[in-house]
């Protein structure tokens, strides 16, 4: 590989590392942000939901009316849209504020992905697209093990604040990294709004949508209560939680690596055993969970198994879209987090019904094996049309 190139995806990931910090550091600081902008714990959890809105809204708007610029000159300006909406995330001094500051930095986040993941796969062989896919990703779950309890525990030392601050750095590191390493894409004559909305005319650019937002459901049924899981069942510690959550970190990298080399060598087969194997993780979860050993194994399987199918799902898309790629690609970041409401939603369903935590993750399967008769459907139809996935 060219070093060139290897410093593109470099500068990607990086980009992906600061947006996975800033998406989940939220989660682990709402005492703190509760207490600075003088709100309850459960409305700072609406600063949650605007950044999930930020994301669902911006992939599709900017993927869209940004065709005609060019990509390099798009992804500077989504990073330089992160940065600005993390500072003034850090000097909000009231709730309204604070929400309006999270929803701008959620809007970069699935565009920068979508066209990243487009950018990436553009500078490789044919060959080796879903394994450049996964080079970028890999920068979400990284950010579940280094970032993520790193600026928690800044955040819980010097302030709420001081996290947003560190992550609006790193996007600037990322915006100086995308400007040297990244290489100008010109943008044909044929792309537009127009050709890029295309892609929403195209029956398999919907159909991976549903298998990402159904078979992702499934996993956010159980992560969503990933805590009270871990400590009800598995008697893990509130503190001891952090190790829960790493391995999980760790096995959503493993499955990202190896899911891009899979997809290389057989994209749509790689998918459907990416579903299986959720199927099976979810399945099982609820008795592993029991004890504290086997409970890490199935974290680890679980963050494992569904990050297998992240470089293939957005292979795919790329490949059904035609000339709208780069807003498929960005449509999946909005699609997994319907995945992540609709999983969080049936998993509280089960929960308020009042049964155990174990259930979630039986629900979760169930949304599993739907995700994988999409696939399956999907596969159909494109043996129906006689092309080659």
């Amino acid at each position: 590989m060219p070093k060139q190139v290897g410093l593109a995806l470099f500068a990607l990931a990086i980009g992906g590392f600061a947006i996975g910090t800033t998406e989940f550091v939220t989660m682990g600081l709402l005492p703190e942000i509760a207490d600075g902008v003088r709100i309850s714990i459960p409305t700072a959890g609406h600063v949650v939901s605007a950044y999930a809105v930020g994301v669902v809204v911006g992939a599709p708007v900017i993927a869209a009316l940004g065709a005609r610029t060019g990509r390099k000159r798009l992804l500077l300006g989504l990073m330089a849209m992160f940065v600005v909406g993390n500072v003034l995330s850090a000097v909000a001094s009231s709730y309204e504020l604070l929400m309006a500051a999270r929803f701008l930095t959620g809007v970069p986040h699935g565009a920068f992905f979508g066209i990243g993941a487009v950018v990436g796969a553009s500078m490789v062989p044919a060959n080796r697209r879903a394994w450049a896919v996964s080079m970028i990703m890999v920068g979400l779950p990284v950010a579940n093990i280094v970032g993520v309890p790193l600026t928690t525990l800044m955040g819980q030392q010097l302030g709420w604040q001081a996290p947003f601050l560190a992550v609006g750095g790193l996007g600037l590191l990322t915006l100086v990294a995308v400007w040297f390493w990244v290489t100008p894409q010109p943008v044909g004559n044929d792309v537009n709004v127009r050709s890029e909305l295309s892609a929403l005319a195209k029956p398999q650019v919907w159909m991976a949508l549903l298998v990402g937002m159904v078979g992702f459901g499934g996993m956010f049924a159980t992560y969503s209560y990933i805590t009270p899981t871990m400590t009800e069942l598995a008697g893990f510690s509130p503190a001891a939680v952090t190790i829960v959550l790493a391995t999980y970190g760790v096995g959503m990298t493993c499955g990202t690596l190896v899911g891009g080399r899979l997809a290389d060598r057989a994209l749509m087969p790689s998918l459907y055993g990416g579903l299986i194997a959720v199927t099976v993780v979810l399945t099982v979860f609820g008795w592993l969970a029991h004890t504290k050993p086997t409970a890490l194994l199935a974290v680890f399987l679980l963050g494992f198994s569904s990050s297998i199918l992240i470089p293939a799902l957005q292979t795919r898309l790329m490949d059904v879209a035609h000339e709208g790629q780069s807003l498929a690609a960005s449509l999946n970041h909005s699609t997994l987090n319907v995945a992540n409401a609709l999983g969080a939603w049936l998993g509280s369903v089960v929960l308020a019904a009042g049964y155990g935590y174990e259930w979630p993750s039986r629900v979760g399967a169930a949304l599993a094996v739907a995700g994988l008769i999409f696939a399956l459907v999907s596969g159909r139809m494109d043996r129906r049309q006689g092309t080659s996935a």
